[in-house]
């Protein structure tokens, strides 16, 4: 199992709105980077939900549902899409500022391509990011 990191412009998708979803479809992703990750993601792997924008922090945990499918919304091309459901929400949210502090974090994609929107993180950031979010999962 591995873990990763979606961002989501909260204007555009929101925490609170995947929550009342349940579940989405995470498409729209137009980077072959982040592409091969959504690729690479595997039903049960945990996922960190990531506000961009404004907010700049990591609120909640998904879960892949899905595996990797063409994604319909694509017009052309050949691009991937994953079903994510949410978990929970994080006790307290991290931010990137906490992120780029921290000696374990600061390494992460997310820090050092804040573009990519689809990331991996290891096991040791996973769980940094659950103990400064106060989260047991």
């Amino acid at each position: 199992m591995n873990d990763w990191i979606v961002k989501s412009e909260p204007e555009s998708y929101s925490w609170s709105q995947f929550v009342k979803d349940g579940k989405t479809a995470w498409t729209g992703v137009r980077n072959f980077a982040a592409r091969n990750h959504l690729r690479a993601m595997k039903k049960g792997d945990a996922v960190f939900f990531y506000h961009s924008g404004d907010d700049k922090a990591v609120v909640g945990v998904a879960k892949v549902e899905k595996e990797s499918y063409p994604d319909p919304t694509a017009k052309e091309g050949d691009w991937s899409c994953v079903d994510l459901s949410s978990v929970k929400p994080l006790a307290k949210p991290v931010t990137l500022a906490q992120i780029k502090a921290d000696k374990i974090l600061k390494e992460m994609v997310l820090a050092k391509q804040s573009r990519l929107s689809v990331s991996p993180v290891t096991k040791e950031q996973f769980e940094r990011l659950l103990a400064l979010a106060g989260t047991k999962l």
